[in-house]
């Protein structure tokens, strides 16, 4: 969950789909960014974000362990469909530094239950106070096999034929990848404007380096908080919409032969703690998945690393 706190904060795979997107695609494709963003330049205050694929600039609170589970529903034509799960444990380790460790999984219908790898996130905000953009640093390294179908992002040439295969046959390739983000974030009267640019690189020294992009854009359905603690308050409630997708490699760069999704979400901020998200994202052309439908439930707890600090005796 992103935190509130202002200041501080290409090999084609087996079973590959044979048709060919037509020539307009990649169009159609462009002109659904073009008019997302046109939509997002608006000024957009902070919020618990609805985004499941997109970052704002908001970190975890110092000290606090955030616990999250999130899972896809994934159609997939020539193959099985799909539920792939993960779980992430995101620590503040600083005002300036969060960072997670995720557990990944997949269940393929008809098919088979596996683990699918692991992931080790940072995020690092440069800047204390808040600016007109608020940039972010992001670093993951991921170990996991090509079975892995959390889709938590696209790059390259990443399509829904990736995913087609059995898993036998997955499972026998691994990534060792490093991913790189910049996320820039805006909030204002508020709206969240967010934007995040990524690149990947594959260990391996004979793969390119991979682009992709993820964009939302948020607010809550009340800024006004009620005099009285509720559930189901109208502030409580957070709706928005992502867009992302893959803009190729360094040898094929742009659109063509890639997969691009437009995804409402909505989240419900419980007074307890809890917080419950849902976004169906949309394929928008014959590389996507027709539907990823996620969902997600995450809990904070406040004040863990000084509890773990008096437990290992740091602090009395």
């Amino acid at each position: 969950m992103r935190k509130i706190t202002p200041g501080l904060e290409q090999v084609t795979a087996p079973g590959r789909l044979s048709s060919r997107p037509g020539r307009r695609e990649p169009a159609r494709v462009a002109a659904c960014l073009l008019f997302f963003l046109c939509v997002c330049v608006l000024p957009a205050g902070a919020q618990e974000s609805p985004y499941i694929v997109t970052y704002d600039h908001y970190l975890e609170e110092p000290g606090n362990l955030e616990v999250e589970y999130f899972s896809t529903f994934g159609t997939q034509r020539a193959g099985n469909d799909f539920h792939a799960f993960w779980t992430e444990f995101e620590y503040g380790a600083t005002g300036w530094w969060t960072t997670e460790f995720y557990l990944d999984g997949q269940t393929t219908f008809h098919d088979s239950t596996l683990f699918t790898g692991l992931r080790w996130e940072n995020r690092l905000r440069p800047f204390a106070r808040e600016h007109f953009i608020n940039p972010v640093l992001y670093i993951e390294y991921e170990q996991i096999s090509e079975a892995d179908k959390i889709i938590k992002e696209v790059e390259g040439h990443d399509v829904e034929s990736d995913h087609a295969p059995p898993n036998r046959d997955l499972r026998r390739g691994h990534d060792h990848e490093l991913e790189f983000k910049l996320l820039l974030s805006k909030s204002f009267q508020g709206w969240n404007v967010a934007v995040n640019p990524l690149a990947t690189k594959n260990l391996s020294p004979s793969n390119p380096w991979e682009f992709g992009y993820a964009a939302g854009a948020s607010r809550p359905l009340a800024l006004r908080a009620s005099p009285n603690q509720c559930s189901f308050c109208r502030e409580n409630l957070v709706v928005g919409v992502e867009m992302y997708g893959g803009l190729g490699d360094t040898v094929s760069y742009g659109l063509h032969d890639t997969s691009h999704y437009l995804a409402p979400a909505a989240a419900w901020n419980l007074p307890s703690g809890w917080t419950l998200r849902l976004s169906p994202g949309f394929g928008l052309n014959s590389h996507s998945h027709r539907l990823l439908l996620r969902w997600g439930v995450s809990r904070e707890f406040a004040g863990f690393g000084e509890m773990m600090s008096r437990l290992l005796g740091g602090r009395r």
